[in-house]
């Protein structure tokens, strides 16, 4: 797929010259990341494996006999645990969107792009393929020579188990993505029959189908021409911002020497002009040439780096993470801290901040069971035999708690009101709902014509602190 982008000519009319063909695209290389090996490549390998962990194990996992987290699109109820997020519940989904909005406004203000470098998906799974693919085809040099080399029994079979393993740690993907929104388990016992619905073979395979296409083929390009990221994220940015960055006044002049020369002496500087940080670069970038939009911050240059000057004897840091400033030296480097508390930083941590205590306190200050209430719009009022009036109501219940609850149901509000359910003890499974209707009579002396403000009270009758009230109204005539 790298190798099918290729130029595309765009014919020009030059001034005072004949047509002139230019391209407005450079040709796409294929990309040969080397192996790297360092404290930031811990770290990276520390989130791939921690993230697929929790992806790939979460719908395993059990809580009071059903699947921990599941969305249940069909009845509209998503769980979390102990938790349980109803249709009424959604604005803690835009609460949630909005952390994560401004968490990541937020950290890319501080520190860049780790974000890309460590936990998005792309760079997670792209990871993974290139494990892969080292663990099959061997190291840089050896993938490239495989490349280059013509068809053969020996690179049909490499390519082939390749592929195949890309093919299914995604096909792995696509279904346990699916597994989240039908239980996972009845998937798995539907796999000897693919007894499968269209939609979740759709999911499925849409899913793992563009994970191996984004990650086994395009990888880089993702990074560089479809995530919208790239682009915006130099709004974000100040000279404050901590970034990879190439130590120009310590490296320059580079050029090749032997080990253990003094590069003063041949008036050097400390890169040895090795490009090994450019062999790392899962996108292809040259940092010497300064900050550029395609670098996702994985500091793969940085561990190479390192290593390189370890083995020449030469202080640590060439490239390294510090800021614009620090590099100018406006300040020295343990003072970075210290611009934490510039305003954009302390401005998007104090919305955040605010959303996420709103957030958490609404959840915790939730109603474990809720009531709605609809009116019989057949029969607004009648009269009994007993000369009273009558409304008539239909009161969903909803159970919110992970226990079984047994309510009564009372009205006040008028004097005297009565209210009369179809059962007088109301059993709701945990997490269900239930409708029952409810006939509420009133004095008509008290509940003369037109709207009256009333309020149902439920009642559990085995968890007697947990009481709820809901305002309604009770139409007289």
């Amino acid at each position: 797929m790298s190798e099918s982008l290729k130029k595309i000519p765009i014919k020009v009319e030059a001034a005072n010259k004949e047509g002139a063909t230019v391209s407005l695209y450079e040709a796409q290389k294929k990309l040969y990341p080397r192996s790297v090996r360092g404290l930031f490549n811990n770290f990276r390998v520390l989130f791939v494996i921690g993230t697929q962990l929790l992806y790939l194990g979460l719908p395993w996992l059990q809580w009071n006999g059903r699947q921990a987290v599941f969305f249940d699109l069909i009845n509209r109820k998503f769980y979390l645990f102990g938790l349980t997020v109803w249709p009424q519940d959604f604005v803690y989904l835009a609460a949630l969107l909005m952390c994560c909005a401004f968490g990541l406004f937020t950290w890319t203000t501080i520190a860049g792009r780790l974000w890309c470098g460590y936990s998005c998906p792309q760079t997670v799974y792209t990871e993974i393929m290139l494990w892969i693919e080292q663990w099959v085809e061997g190291d840089r040099n050896k993938r490239m020579k495989l490349d280059a080399a013509p068809m053969s029994l020996n690179k049909l079979r490499l390519k082939s188990t390749k592929h195949f393993l890309m093919l299914a740690f995604s096909l792995w993907t696509g279904f346990t993505l699916v597994g989240y929104f039908t239980p996972i388990r009845s998937l798995v016992a539907a796999i000897p029959s693919f007894g499968y619905g269209p939609w979740e073979t759709f999911w499925m395979f849409f899913y793992g189908g563009f994970t191996y296409l984004f990650a086994g083929f395009m990888r880089e390009q993702v990074c560089k021409y479809m995530c919208p990221y790239a682009r915006f994220q130099s709004v974000m940015f100040d000279a404050d911002t901590l970034i990879i960055s190439y130590d120009e006044a310590r490296g320059e002049p580079r050029g090749a020497r032997k080990k253990g020369s003094d590069p003063k002496e041949q008036g050097l500087g400390s890169c040895i002009n090795c490009s090994i940080c450019v062999q790392v670069c899962p996108v292809g970038i040259d940092i010497r040439n300064g900050l550029q939009y395609e670098c996702i911050g994985c500091a793969a240059c940085i561990d190479a780096c390192d290593d390189v000057m370890d083995k020449m004897n030469y202080p640590r840091g060439l490239i390294r993470y510090t800021t614009e400033n620090a590099l100018e030296g406006k300040y020295p480097e343990k003072a970075i801290p210290s611009r934490l508390k510039r305003p954009r930083v302390v401005l998007y941590s104090l919305v955040l901040a605010i959303v996420l205590v709103a957030a958490v306190t609404s959840l915790l200050l939730r109603k474990p069971v809720k009531l709605d209430i609809i009116r019989d719009r057949a029969s607004l009022v009648r009269e009994t035999e007993e000369g009273w009036l009558e409304n008539t109501y239909i009161i969903k219940i909803i159970n919110t708690t992970e226990q079984n609850q047994r309510f009564a149901i009372t009205a006040n509000g008028l004097p005297g009101i009565k209210a009369k359910a179809e059962k007088a003890e109301i059993d709701v499974r945990a997490a269900e709902t239930e409708a029952v209707t409810v006939h509420v009579q009133a004095d008509p002396q008290y509940a003369t014509k037109g709207s009256h403000e009333i309020h149902f009270v439920l009642q559990s009758l085995n968890h007697p602190e947990l009481r709820v009230e809901e305002k309604s109204s009770f139409i007289g005539e």
